[in-house]
């Protein structure tokens, strides 16, 4: 297959997120039904943190369409990466377990037999579909560029529809591949990366309403995920152009050092404007969602695998427990026929995980989560119903292997409670606590202080306890304020 087969209609201009017409409404409900289950999407970008939209506070953010989306749906805002690192974080995600039984670090294969995501959803009868990024085959850079890598057919997870590719940094100069045989395909993108990408999703969008049209289809599961807003930090001119570093509000976590603060308003109007594109592309999939008769049996799910430390304590890129490193935005939007009684909206504080996130997708489309997953299903945060048992008081944060990095050496472990507590430690030591109610921008650490002896006791039972009911290895301390 040739790229000019595999784009033709891909690259169809949509604007951000039209408005239905009401009297073309009802049609398109009508339309929407006809697959009976609800079809899902994952969007979900690289190094976006939390705080990085206007609906969560950010002064600096422009982002309209996810902000719509979070005050329609349900925002979680106390989502973590529980391994604020690529490739940890993407096993969790498909596999719902735990990075030190998937993937414990960047460069790391998925083992082959681990289950996903995949599995339960194609029994159910749905159609599967992956887009960009997929950094899980193991490819080790330092032996070429993996862009070039191609992701055999049999290590694809079962994805029937697949133009991937296994990493690059590179918004400009971005590859995907797909196919087998005499179908396979490998070319570059001819734009900048997440345009490029989410056209390929507004394709397989606007096949999926086709299908509809025809006749009875099946439900579908597609996953789009962009490198950016990761570094280098460059987007598209016009979203450039809009941003100037000298005139953007910090954090006040940020230290007033000449060359870090220099540093991070340069990357952080690059950063900005890339956050600005992403939510632009996230408005124009929507339109085709509308415009296809498949908005209202369509759940939308946003999200990113870790955030990005952009010069708060001084630091950079991720690994870090602070919260610029581990909170991450996560969206549940779109319409359900039927049942706009039953549907949730609001702003949920519970501490989800990136483990819960395939129990939660399953959940959504009324399929049980198997017990092979270790993860939660959170879905009754958005359509009503019982709420499964054990809901989590904790958020478990691992550092199995740092990886290739210039802000952390060794592992760690930690936890963030419901009730806003922090803590994380080295082997043996106490490194961080911090009560994130009275201190958001974690600028006191408690984490040696006499005073809180008596949650700091708690917190590290607490989090011996996630080590053993997980099966992980790591010697917290015994706390003593000398430790």
């Amino acid at each position: 297959m040739d790229r000019r087969t595999f784009l033709s209609g891909s690259t169809q201009a949509l604007g951000a997120a039209a408005i239905p017409a009401a009297e073309g409404a009802a049609q398109r409900r009508r339309e929407s039904t006809a697959t009976g289950k609800p079809n899902v999407i994952w969007l979900f970008a690289d190094q976006h943190r939390a705080q990085a939209l206007s609906s969560n506070g950010d002064p600096n953010a422009r982002t309209p369409n996810l902000d719509n989306l979070a005050h329609m749906g349900v925002n979680f805002t106390n989502a973590v990466s529980g391994f604020p690192l690529c490739c940890p974080f993407r096993g969790s995600l498909i596999a719902s377990q735990y990075p030190h039984r998937c993937v414990p670090g960047n460069e790391v294969l998925l083992p082959l037999e681990q289950q996903t995501i995949v599995a339960p959803l194609k029994e159910a009868g749905y159609q599967t579909a992956y887009f960009g990024k997929w950094h899980l085959d193991g490819f080790h850079e330092r032996t070429g560029r993996a862009a070039m890598h191609i992701v055999p057919p049999e290590r694809r997870r079962g994805f029937d529809v697949w133009a991937a590719y296994e990493n690059n940094n590179s918004q400009w100069d971005s590859w995907v591949h797909g196919g087998a045989g005499k179908d396979a395909f490998h070319y570059r993108l001819p734009g900048y990366e997440t345009d490029e990408l989410a056209n390929l999703v507004i394709k397989y969008i606007q096949e999926r309403g086709d299908e509809v049209k025809r006749g009875p289809a099946k439900p579908f599961f597609a996953a789009l995920s962009v490198q950016p807003p990761h570094n280098p930090y460059v987007a598209p001119a016009d979203f450039m152009s809009r941003y100037n570093g000298a005139r953007l509000e910090l954090r006040p976590n940020v230290p007033p050092n000449a060359d870090v603060q220099a540093r991070t308003r340069r990357d952080l109007a690059g950063y900005y404007a890339m956050v600005e594109n992403w939510d632009w592309n996230v408005g124009r999939i929507r339109a085709a969602l509308d415009q296809t008769g498949l908005t209202f049996n369509t759940h939308l799910m946003v999200f990113s695998d870790h955030g990005d430390m952009q010069g708060s304590h001084g630091e950079e890129h991720k690994r870090l427990p602070y919260e610029e490193s581990v909170r991450i935005p996560f969206l549940i939007g779109g319409e359900q026929p039927g049942q706009y009684g039953a549907r949730r909206s609001g702003r949920f504080p519970v501490p989800v995980n990136h483990v819960d996130i395939a129990p939660t997708t399953l959940g959504l489309c009324g399929i049980q989560k198997p017990n092979w997953m270790a993860g939660y299903d959170y879905s009754h945060y958005r359509i009503r119903k019982d709420a499964p048992a054990g809901e989590p008081d904790s958020a478990f944060l691992q550092c199995i292997f740092p990886g290739a990095g210039q802000n952390l050496s060794k592992p760690y472990r930690g936890l963030v409670t419901r009730d806003g507590w922090k803590y994380a430690c080295f082997e043996n030591s106490s490194w961080v606590m911090f009560n994130l109610n009275e201190d958001p921008y974690e600028l006191v650490n408690l984490a040696h202080h006499p005073r809180y002896r008596g949650p700091r006791r708690k917190l590290i039972e607490r989090l011996r306890q996630w080590i053993a009911d997980t099966g992980d290895k790591f010697p917290v301390p015994e706390d003593d304020v000398t430790s």
